[in-house]
């Protein structure tokens, strides 16, 4: 994908796959102007995945957007995309429990609401690790706005690699089979 991002209308549908300085790599897309979906392939939660997260998008200025967000684990999540220059500043809020157990995100979080919920009472809160972290877009795709097929199966071993080397969409940004 080559296009310039100039417009929030530019930013949305639009599909990235970034890794962190410290090396984990998340999959995210703009699905619209209120919701986000993503896959988690690396860190300590790799393997968690979410749709239909509500957010906070907005354009800072030209180009520069920033998403921010609250999880039903209590995590809040911050992103300022820079696209144009293929990088990107994220901070997660982790709670300690997520912290201390982060096996239990590791799933598809919309089927598991009131696990993440119980969990967040029953763990301790306090303190939050931060995790403040630069990366670097490695793919973007115009998925267009509200596709399903973004992001809609669990994530698995090589699916980045698949993303990015056209295995994993067709030209219509549809799942191919495999």
């Amino acid at each position: 994908m080559t296009k310039t991002f100039k417009t929030l209308a530019d930013f949305l549908g639009t599909h990235f796959i970034y890794t962190y300085d410290n090396g984990w790599e998340y999959e995210w897309y703009a699905k619209n102007d209120h919701t986000v979906d993503y896959r988690i392939h690396g860190g300590m939660v790799a393997g968690r995945w979410v749709k239909d997260q509500q957010a906070d998008i907005v354009m800072l200025t030209e180009g520069v957007y920033k998403i921010s967000w609250t999880e039903p684990t209590g995590t809040d999540v911050a992103l300022d995309f820079m696209p144009n220059e293929l990088k990107l500043h994220g901070t997660i809020f982790f709670p300690k429990w997520v912290e201390e157990h982060p096996e239990i995100t590791v799933t598809f979080q919309n089927e598991h609401i009131d696990l993440m919920e119980a969990s967040r009472e029953k763990y301790e809160t306090y303190p939050k690790l931060v995790v403040p972290e630069f990366a670097k877009i490695t793919y973007m795709g115009d998925a267009g706005e509200d596709n399903d097929e973004v992001i809609s199966e669990a994530p698995y071993a090589g699916m980045p690699t698949d993303i990015r080397e056209g295995r994993y969409f067709d030209a219509n940004y549809q799942r191919i089979s495999r």
